[in-house]
């Protein structure tokens, strides 16, 4: 089997949700507004199998609502169908996001038996604060109970954070992020807060009362974000939301930090500085620098924005 990682995502948007978060509309977000059932998420496992290749890990998820807000019954018609999959070795893993105040020891124990490994919180922030001010639901403290009790049933453990909530700062953004690595998560999602329609945020953001991160502040705290989590083998597995046709267009999009290539943009600003600091902070000096396959994009940058800052530097592939 390849390194290759793909994952085939089932949206299930709001499914579950106890009530609506001011910053949320996930229709918008995922771009899907039917909620599929189990036969039809049968259906999108057997499409998205038919274009991927057979050598490589495969993962069903399950995305967006809070999966384990439903009734047990109705989470394991749903893992049924992926749990097939994965019992026959079409698919090497199961996993699904949720909410830190859905998480119990009988939920627990369904999703150790349907065959899920990865369990992902959706944490937002660790500031009781501004999970008060976004209407969230839940604390600090229950995200750290359910990390803990997800650990100790041997599930691997991501917590997703947003930056840029009101009331946020790139200080209390730094201390979310340490708090997930002191949780124990393996694996993290960086979500810069977006102003979509129809969310109270959205009326927050008319009337004056909201101003989102511009683009550069939200590279800015990413950049950092990410030293942070690659210093503690933290995986992140995604920086920004996935562009969403509504984001695209505009039709479900008013404000905020949005760029279909916002991850690139992180890495390519994380070199920037690198080389930088390498040519001793003088931009026209001339250098050779050695890039690992994997980062060459990222070190050119994006839309080779670093080759042009650094005209005399020569960029060679390290393998």
């Amino acid at each position: 089997m390849t390194n290759a990682y793909r994952v085939i995502p089932i949206f299930i948007p709001q499914k579950a949700c106890p009530h609506r978060c001011t910053y949320c509309n996930q229709f918008a977000i995922a771009g899907q507004g039917h909620i599929p059932t189990p036969a039809e998420a049968d259906e999108i496992i057997r499409q998205h199998l038919d274009t991927i290749k057979q050598d490589c890990h495969k993962r069903i998820a399950f995305f967006g609502g809070s999966f384990t807000g439903m009734p047990i019954a109705e989470q394991s018609e749903y893992l049924d169908v992926a749990q097939r999959y994965w019992q026959q070795g079409i698919v090497q893993g199961i996993q699904l996001s949720t909410r830190p105040d859905y998480i119990s020891e009988p939920i627990l124990d369904n999703l150790k038996r349907h065959g899920v490994s990865l369990i992902e919180l959706g944490a937002q922030s660790l500031d009781d604060k501004i999970l008060e001010v976004v209407q969230r639901g839940h604390t600090a403290q229950q995200v750290e109970e359910a990390s803990k009790k997800i650990r100790e049933h041997g599930f691997e453990l991501g917590l997703q954070m947003m930056i840029g909530l009101p009331g946020d700062t790139k200080e209390k953004a730094l201390r979310t992020a340490e708090r997930i690595v002191a949780l124990g998560a393996r694996y993290t999602r960086i979500y810069p807060t977006l102003v979509v329609q129809d969310t109270p945020l959205a009326k927050d953001y008319v009337t004056g009362n909201y101003k989102p991160l511009s683009l550069q502040e939200a590279i800015d705290w990413c950049k950092e974000l990410y030293k942070l989590f690659t210093s503690h083998n933290v995986t992140i597995l995604r920086m920004g939301l996935h562009p969403s046709e509504g984001l695209l267009d505009g039709s479900d999009y008013i404000a905020g930090p949005f760029h279909v290539s916002f991850k690139e943009l992180v890495l390519t600003a994380l070199w920037h500085d690198r080389i930088l600091q390498e040519l001793d902070g003088d931009a026209s000096r001339t250098a050779t620098i050695h890039v690992p396959t994997a980062e060459i994009n990222y070190a050119v940058g994006y839309r080779c924005a670093n080759k042009k800052a650094f005209p005399n530097v020569i960029f060679i592939h390290e393998r």
